[in-house]
């Protein structure tokens, strides 16, 4: 089977982007897997796939694949490329579109600079809606790992985030903690680690330890998951520069009850045929 694709990336967090519009597309875990591996196929964090909506008043539908063939529920810097690509290849010719995921619906904007502005939802924080296994709704949390006991928030953006402050992102334990966050036992559906440098009330650093894919040079949801955490614990005031080692990306939030909206480029690198 030939499958046509495109290379995509926000902020260096890269994507296969695939069309299931105009071609029939079903693949199993291995061959996701094949398509994400750098090595063998493509080469990707995440597999975007591009689908017809199953409701009303919407324009597609937007399913994620992690590097290990998982489907996850939401990915920021995905959503961005998301909205670019069917702009690109006349899927649609809006500029802003409604598009339905896992958890609920998103509205992408494609601006005039070439940035993507998206509206990423209302944030939730009771431990049920994450999920993480604790009683009680509080912003800081304890959490033992590795024989230490860390202080985090958890946010879910559509996807689970546990966040912690870091003094300095460049010395944070990233490659040993990361693994360990994602699939602690108090996670049930694993989580996303995030470890969050405060330079000011406007600006954080980010690294972003990602569920089923590792560390990435972006992650969207993880950003606004970070400034989220960063407001609710007094740290940080919206609007939110948030370098990661991709790239800048500017994210605000109004506060409980509000959308977070995220806006960042995404870039298109190449586009191909494969054989699966």
């Amino acid at each position: 089977m030939k499958l046509k694709f495109s290379k995509m990336h926000g902020l260096g967090n890269d994507f296969v982007v695939l069309d299931g519009i105009r071609q029939h597309i079903d693949l199993s875990p291995a061959q996701l897997r094949f398509l994400a591996d750098r090595n063998f196929g493509v080469g990707c964090d995440q597999i975007l796939l591009v689908e017809k909506p199953g409701q009303p008043g919407v324009d597609f539908r937007y399913r994620i694949f992690n590097a290990d063939g998982s489907e996850v529920e939401q990915c920021g810097n995905g959503a961005r490329c998301f909205v670019r690509f069917v702009h690109d290849v006349g899927l649609t010719d809006k500029r802003e579109i409604r598009v339905e995921t896992q958890k609920g619906l998103i509205s992408p904007r494609l601006e005039e600079n070439g940035d993507v502005t998206v509206d990423m939802g209302i944030p939730r924080f009771l431990p049920n809606e994450i999920p993480f296994l604790h009683d009680d709704d509080v912003v800081i949390y304890s959490l033992d790992v590795a024989d230490e006991t860390l202080e985090i928030s958890v946010v879910s953006m559509g996807n689970p985030h546990a966040v912690q402050v870091v003094e300095s992102v460049d010395r944070a334990p990233v490659g040993d903690h990361g693994p360990l966050i994602e699939n602690h036992e108090r996670f049930p559906q694993r989580v996303n680690a995030g470890f969050m440098q405060v330079l000011g009330e406007h600006a954080i650093k980010l690294r972003v330890y990602e569920r089923g894919s590792g560390e990435t040079l972006a992650c969207g949801t993880g950003a606004c998951a970070a400034v989220v955490a960063g407001i609710r614990r007094g740290l940080l005031v919206s609007p939110v520069r948030v370098t990661t080692r991709g790239g800048d990306l500017s994210i605000a939030w109004g506060g409980p009850g509000q959308a977070v909206l995220m806006t960042g480029p995404a870039v298109t690198v190449f586009s191909g045929e494969i054989e699966l």
